[in-house]
């Protein structure tokens, strides 16, 4: 009887422990989770101020300016533009013969 008892012991003793360990795992594993899904939302929330700094960065007044300021560009006299007809643009000409 005292044999018995002592193999139960060691098996509540084991068990005991396993539990503890699993409930450890799984503490370790939801604090990780926790941190990760913070990680995710400062992505989100640098995602989102990204798109919004590429939005100004590529705005038509923006770009004109720098166009302007930098490049030392500007926009032609009216008697220097040229408009061209779609019907005076050649067809480009394919590299590969049609066969029929």
């Amino acid at each position: 009887m005292t044999r018995l008892n002592l193999i139960l012991f060691a098996v509540l003793i084991i068990s005991a422990l396993s539990l503890v360990t699993s409930q450890h795992k799984s503490r370790k594993l939801y604090f990780e989770l926790q941190q990760q899904q913070e990680a995710a939302k400062l992505f989100e929330t640098e995602w989102t101020q990204l798109q919004l700094e590429q939005s100004t960065w590529a705005m038509h007044s923006r770009l004109e300016q720098v166009a302007t300021d930098l490049l030392h560009m500007h926009v032609p006299d009216t008697k220097h533009i040229q408009i061209v007809a779609p019907d005076e643009v050649p067809a480009p000409q394919s590299a590969t013969p049609v066969s029929k």
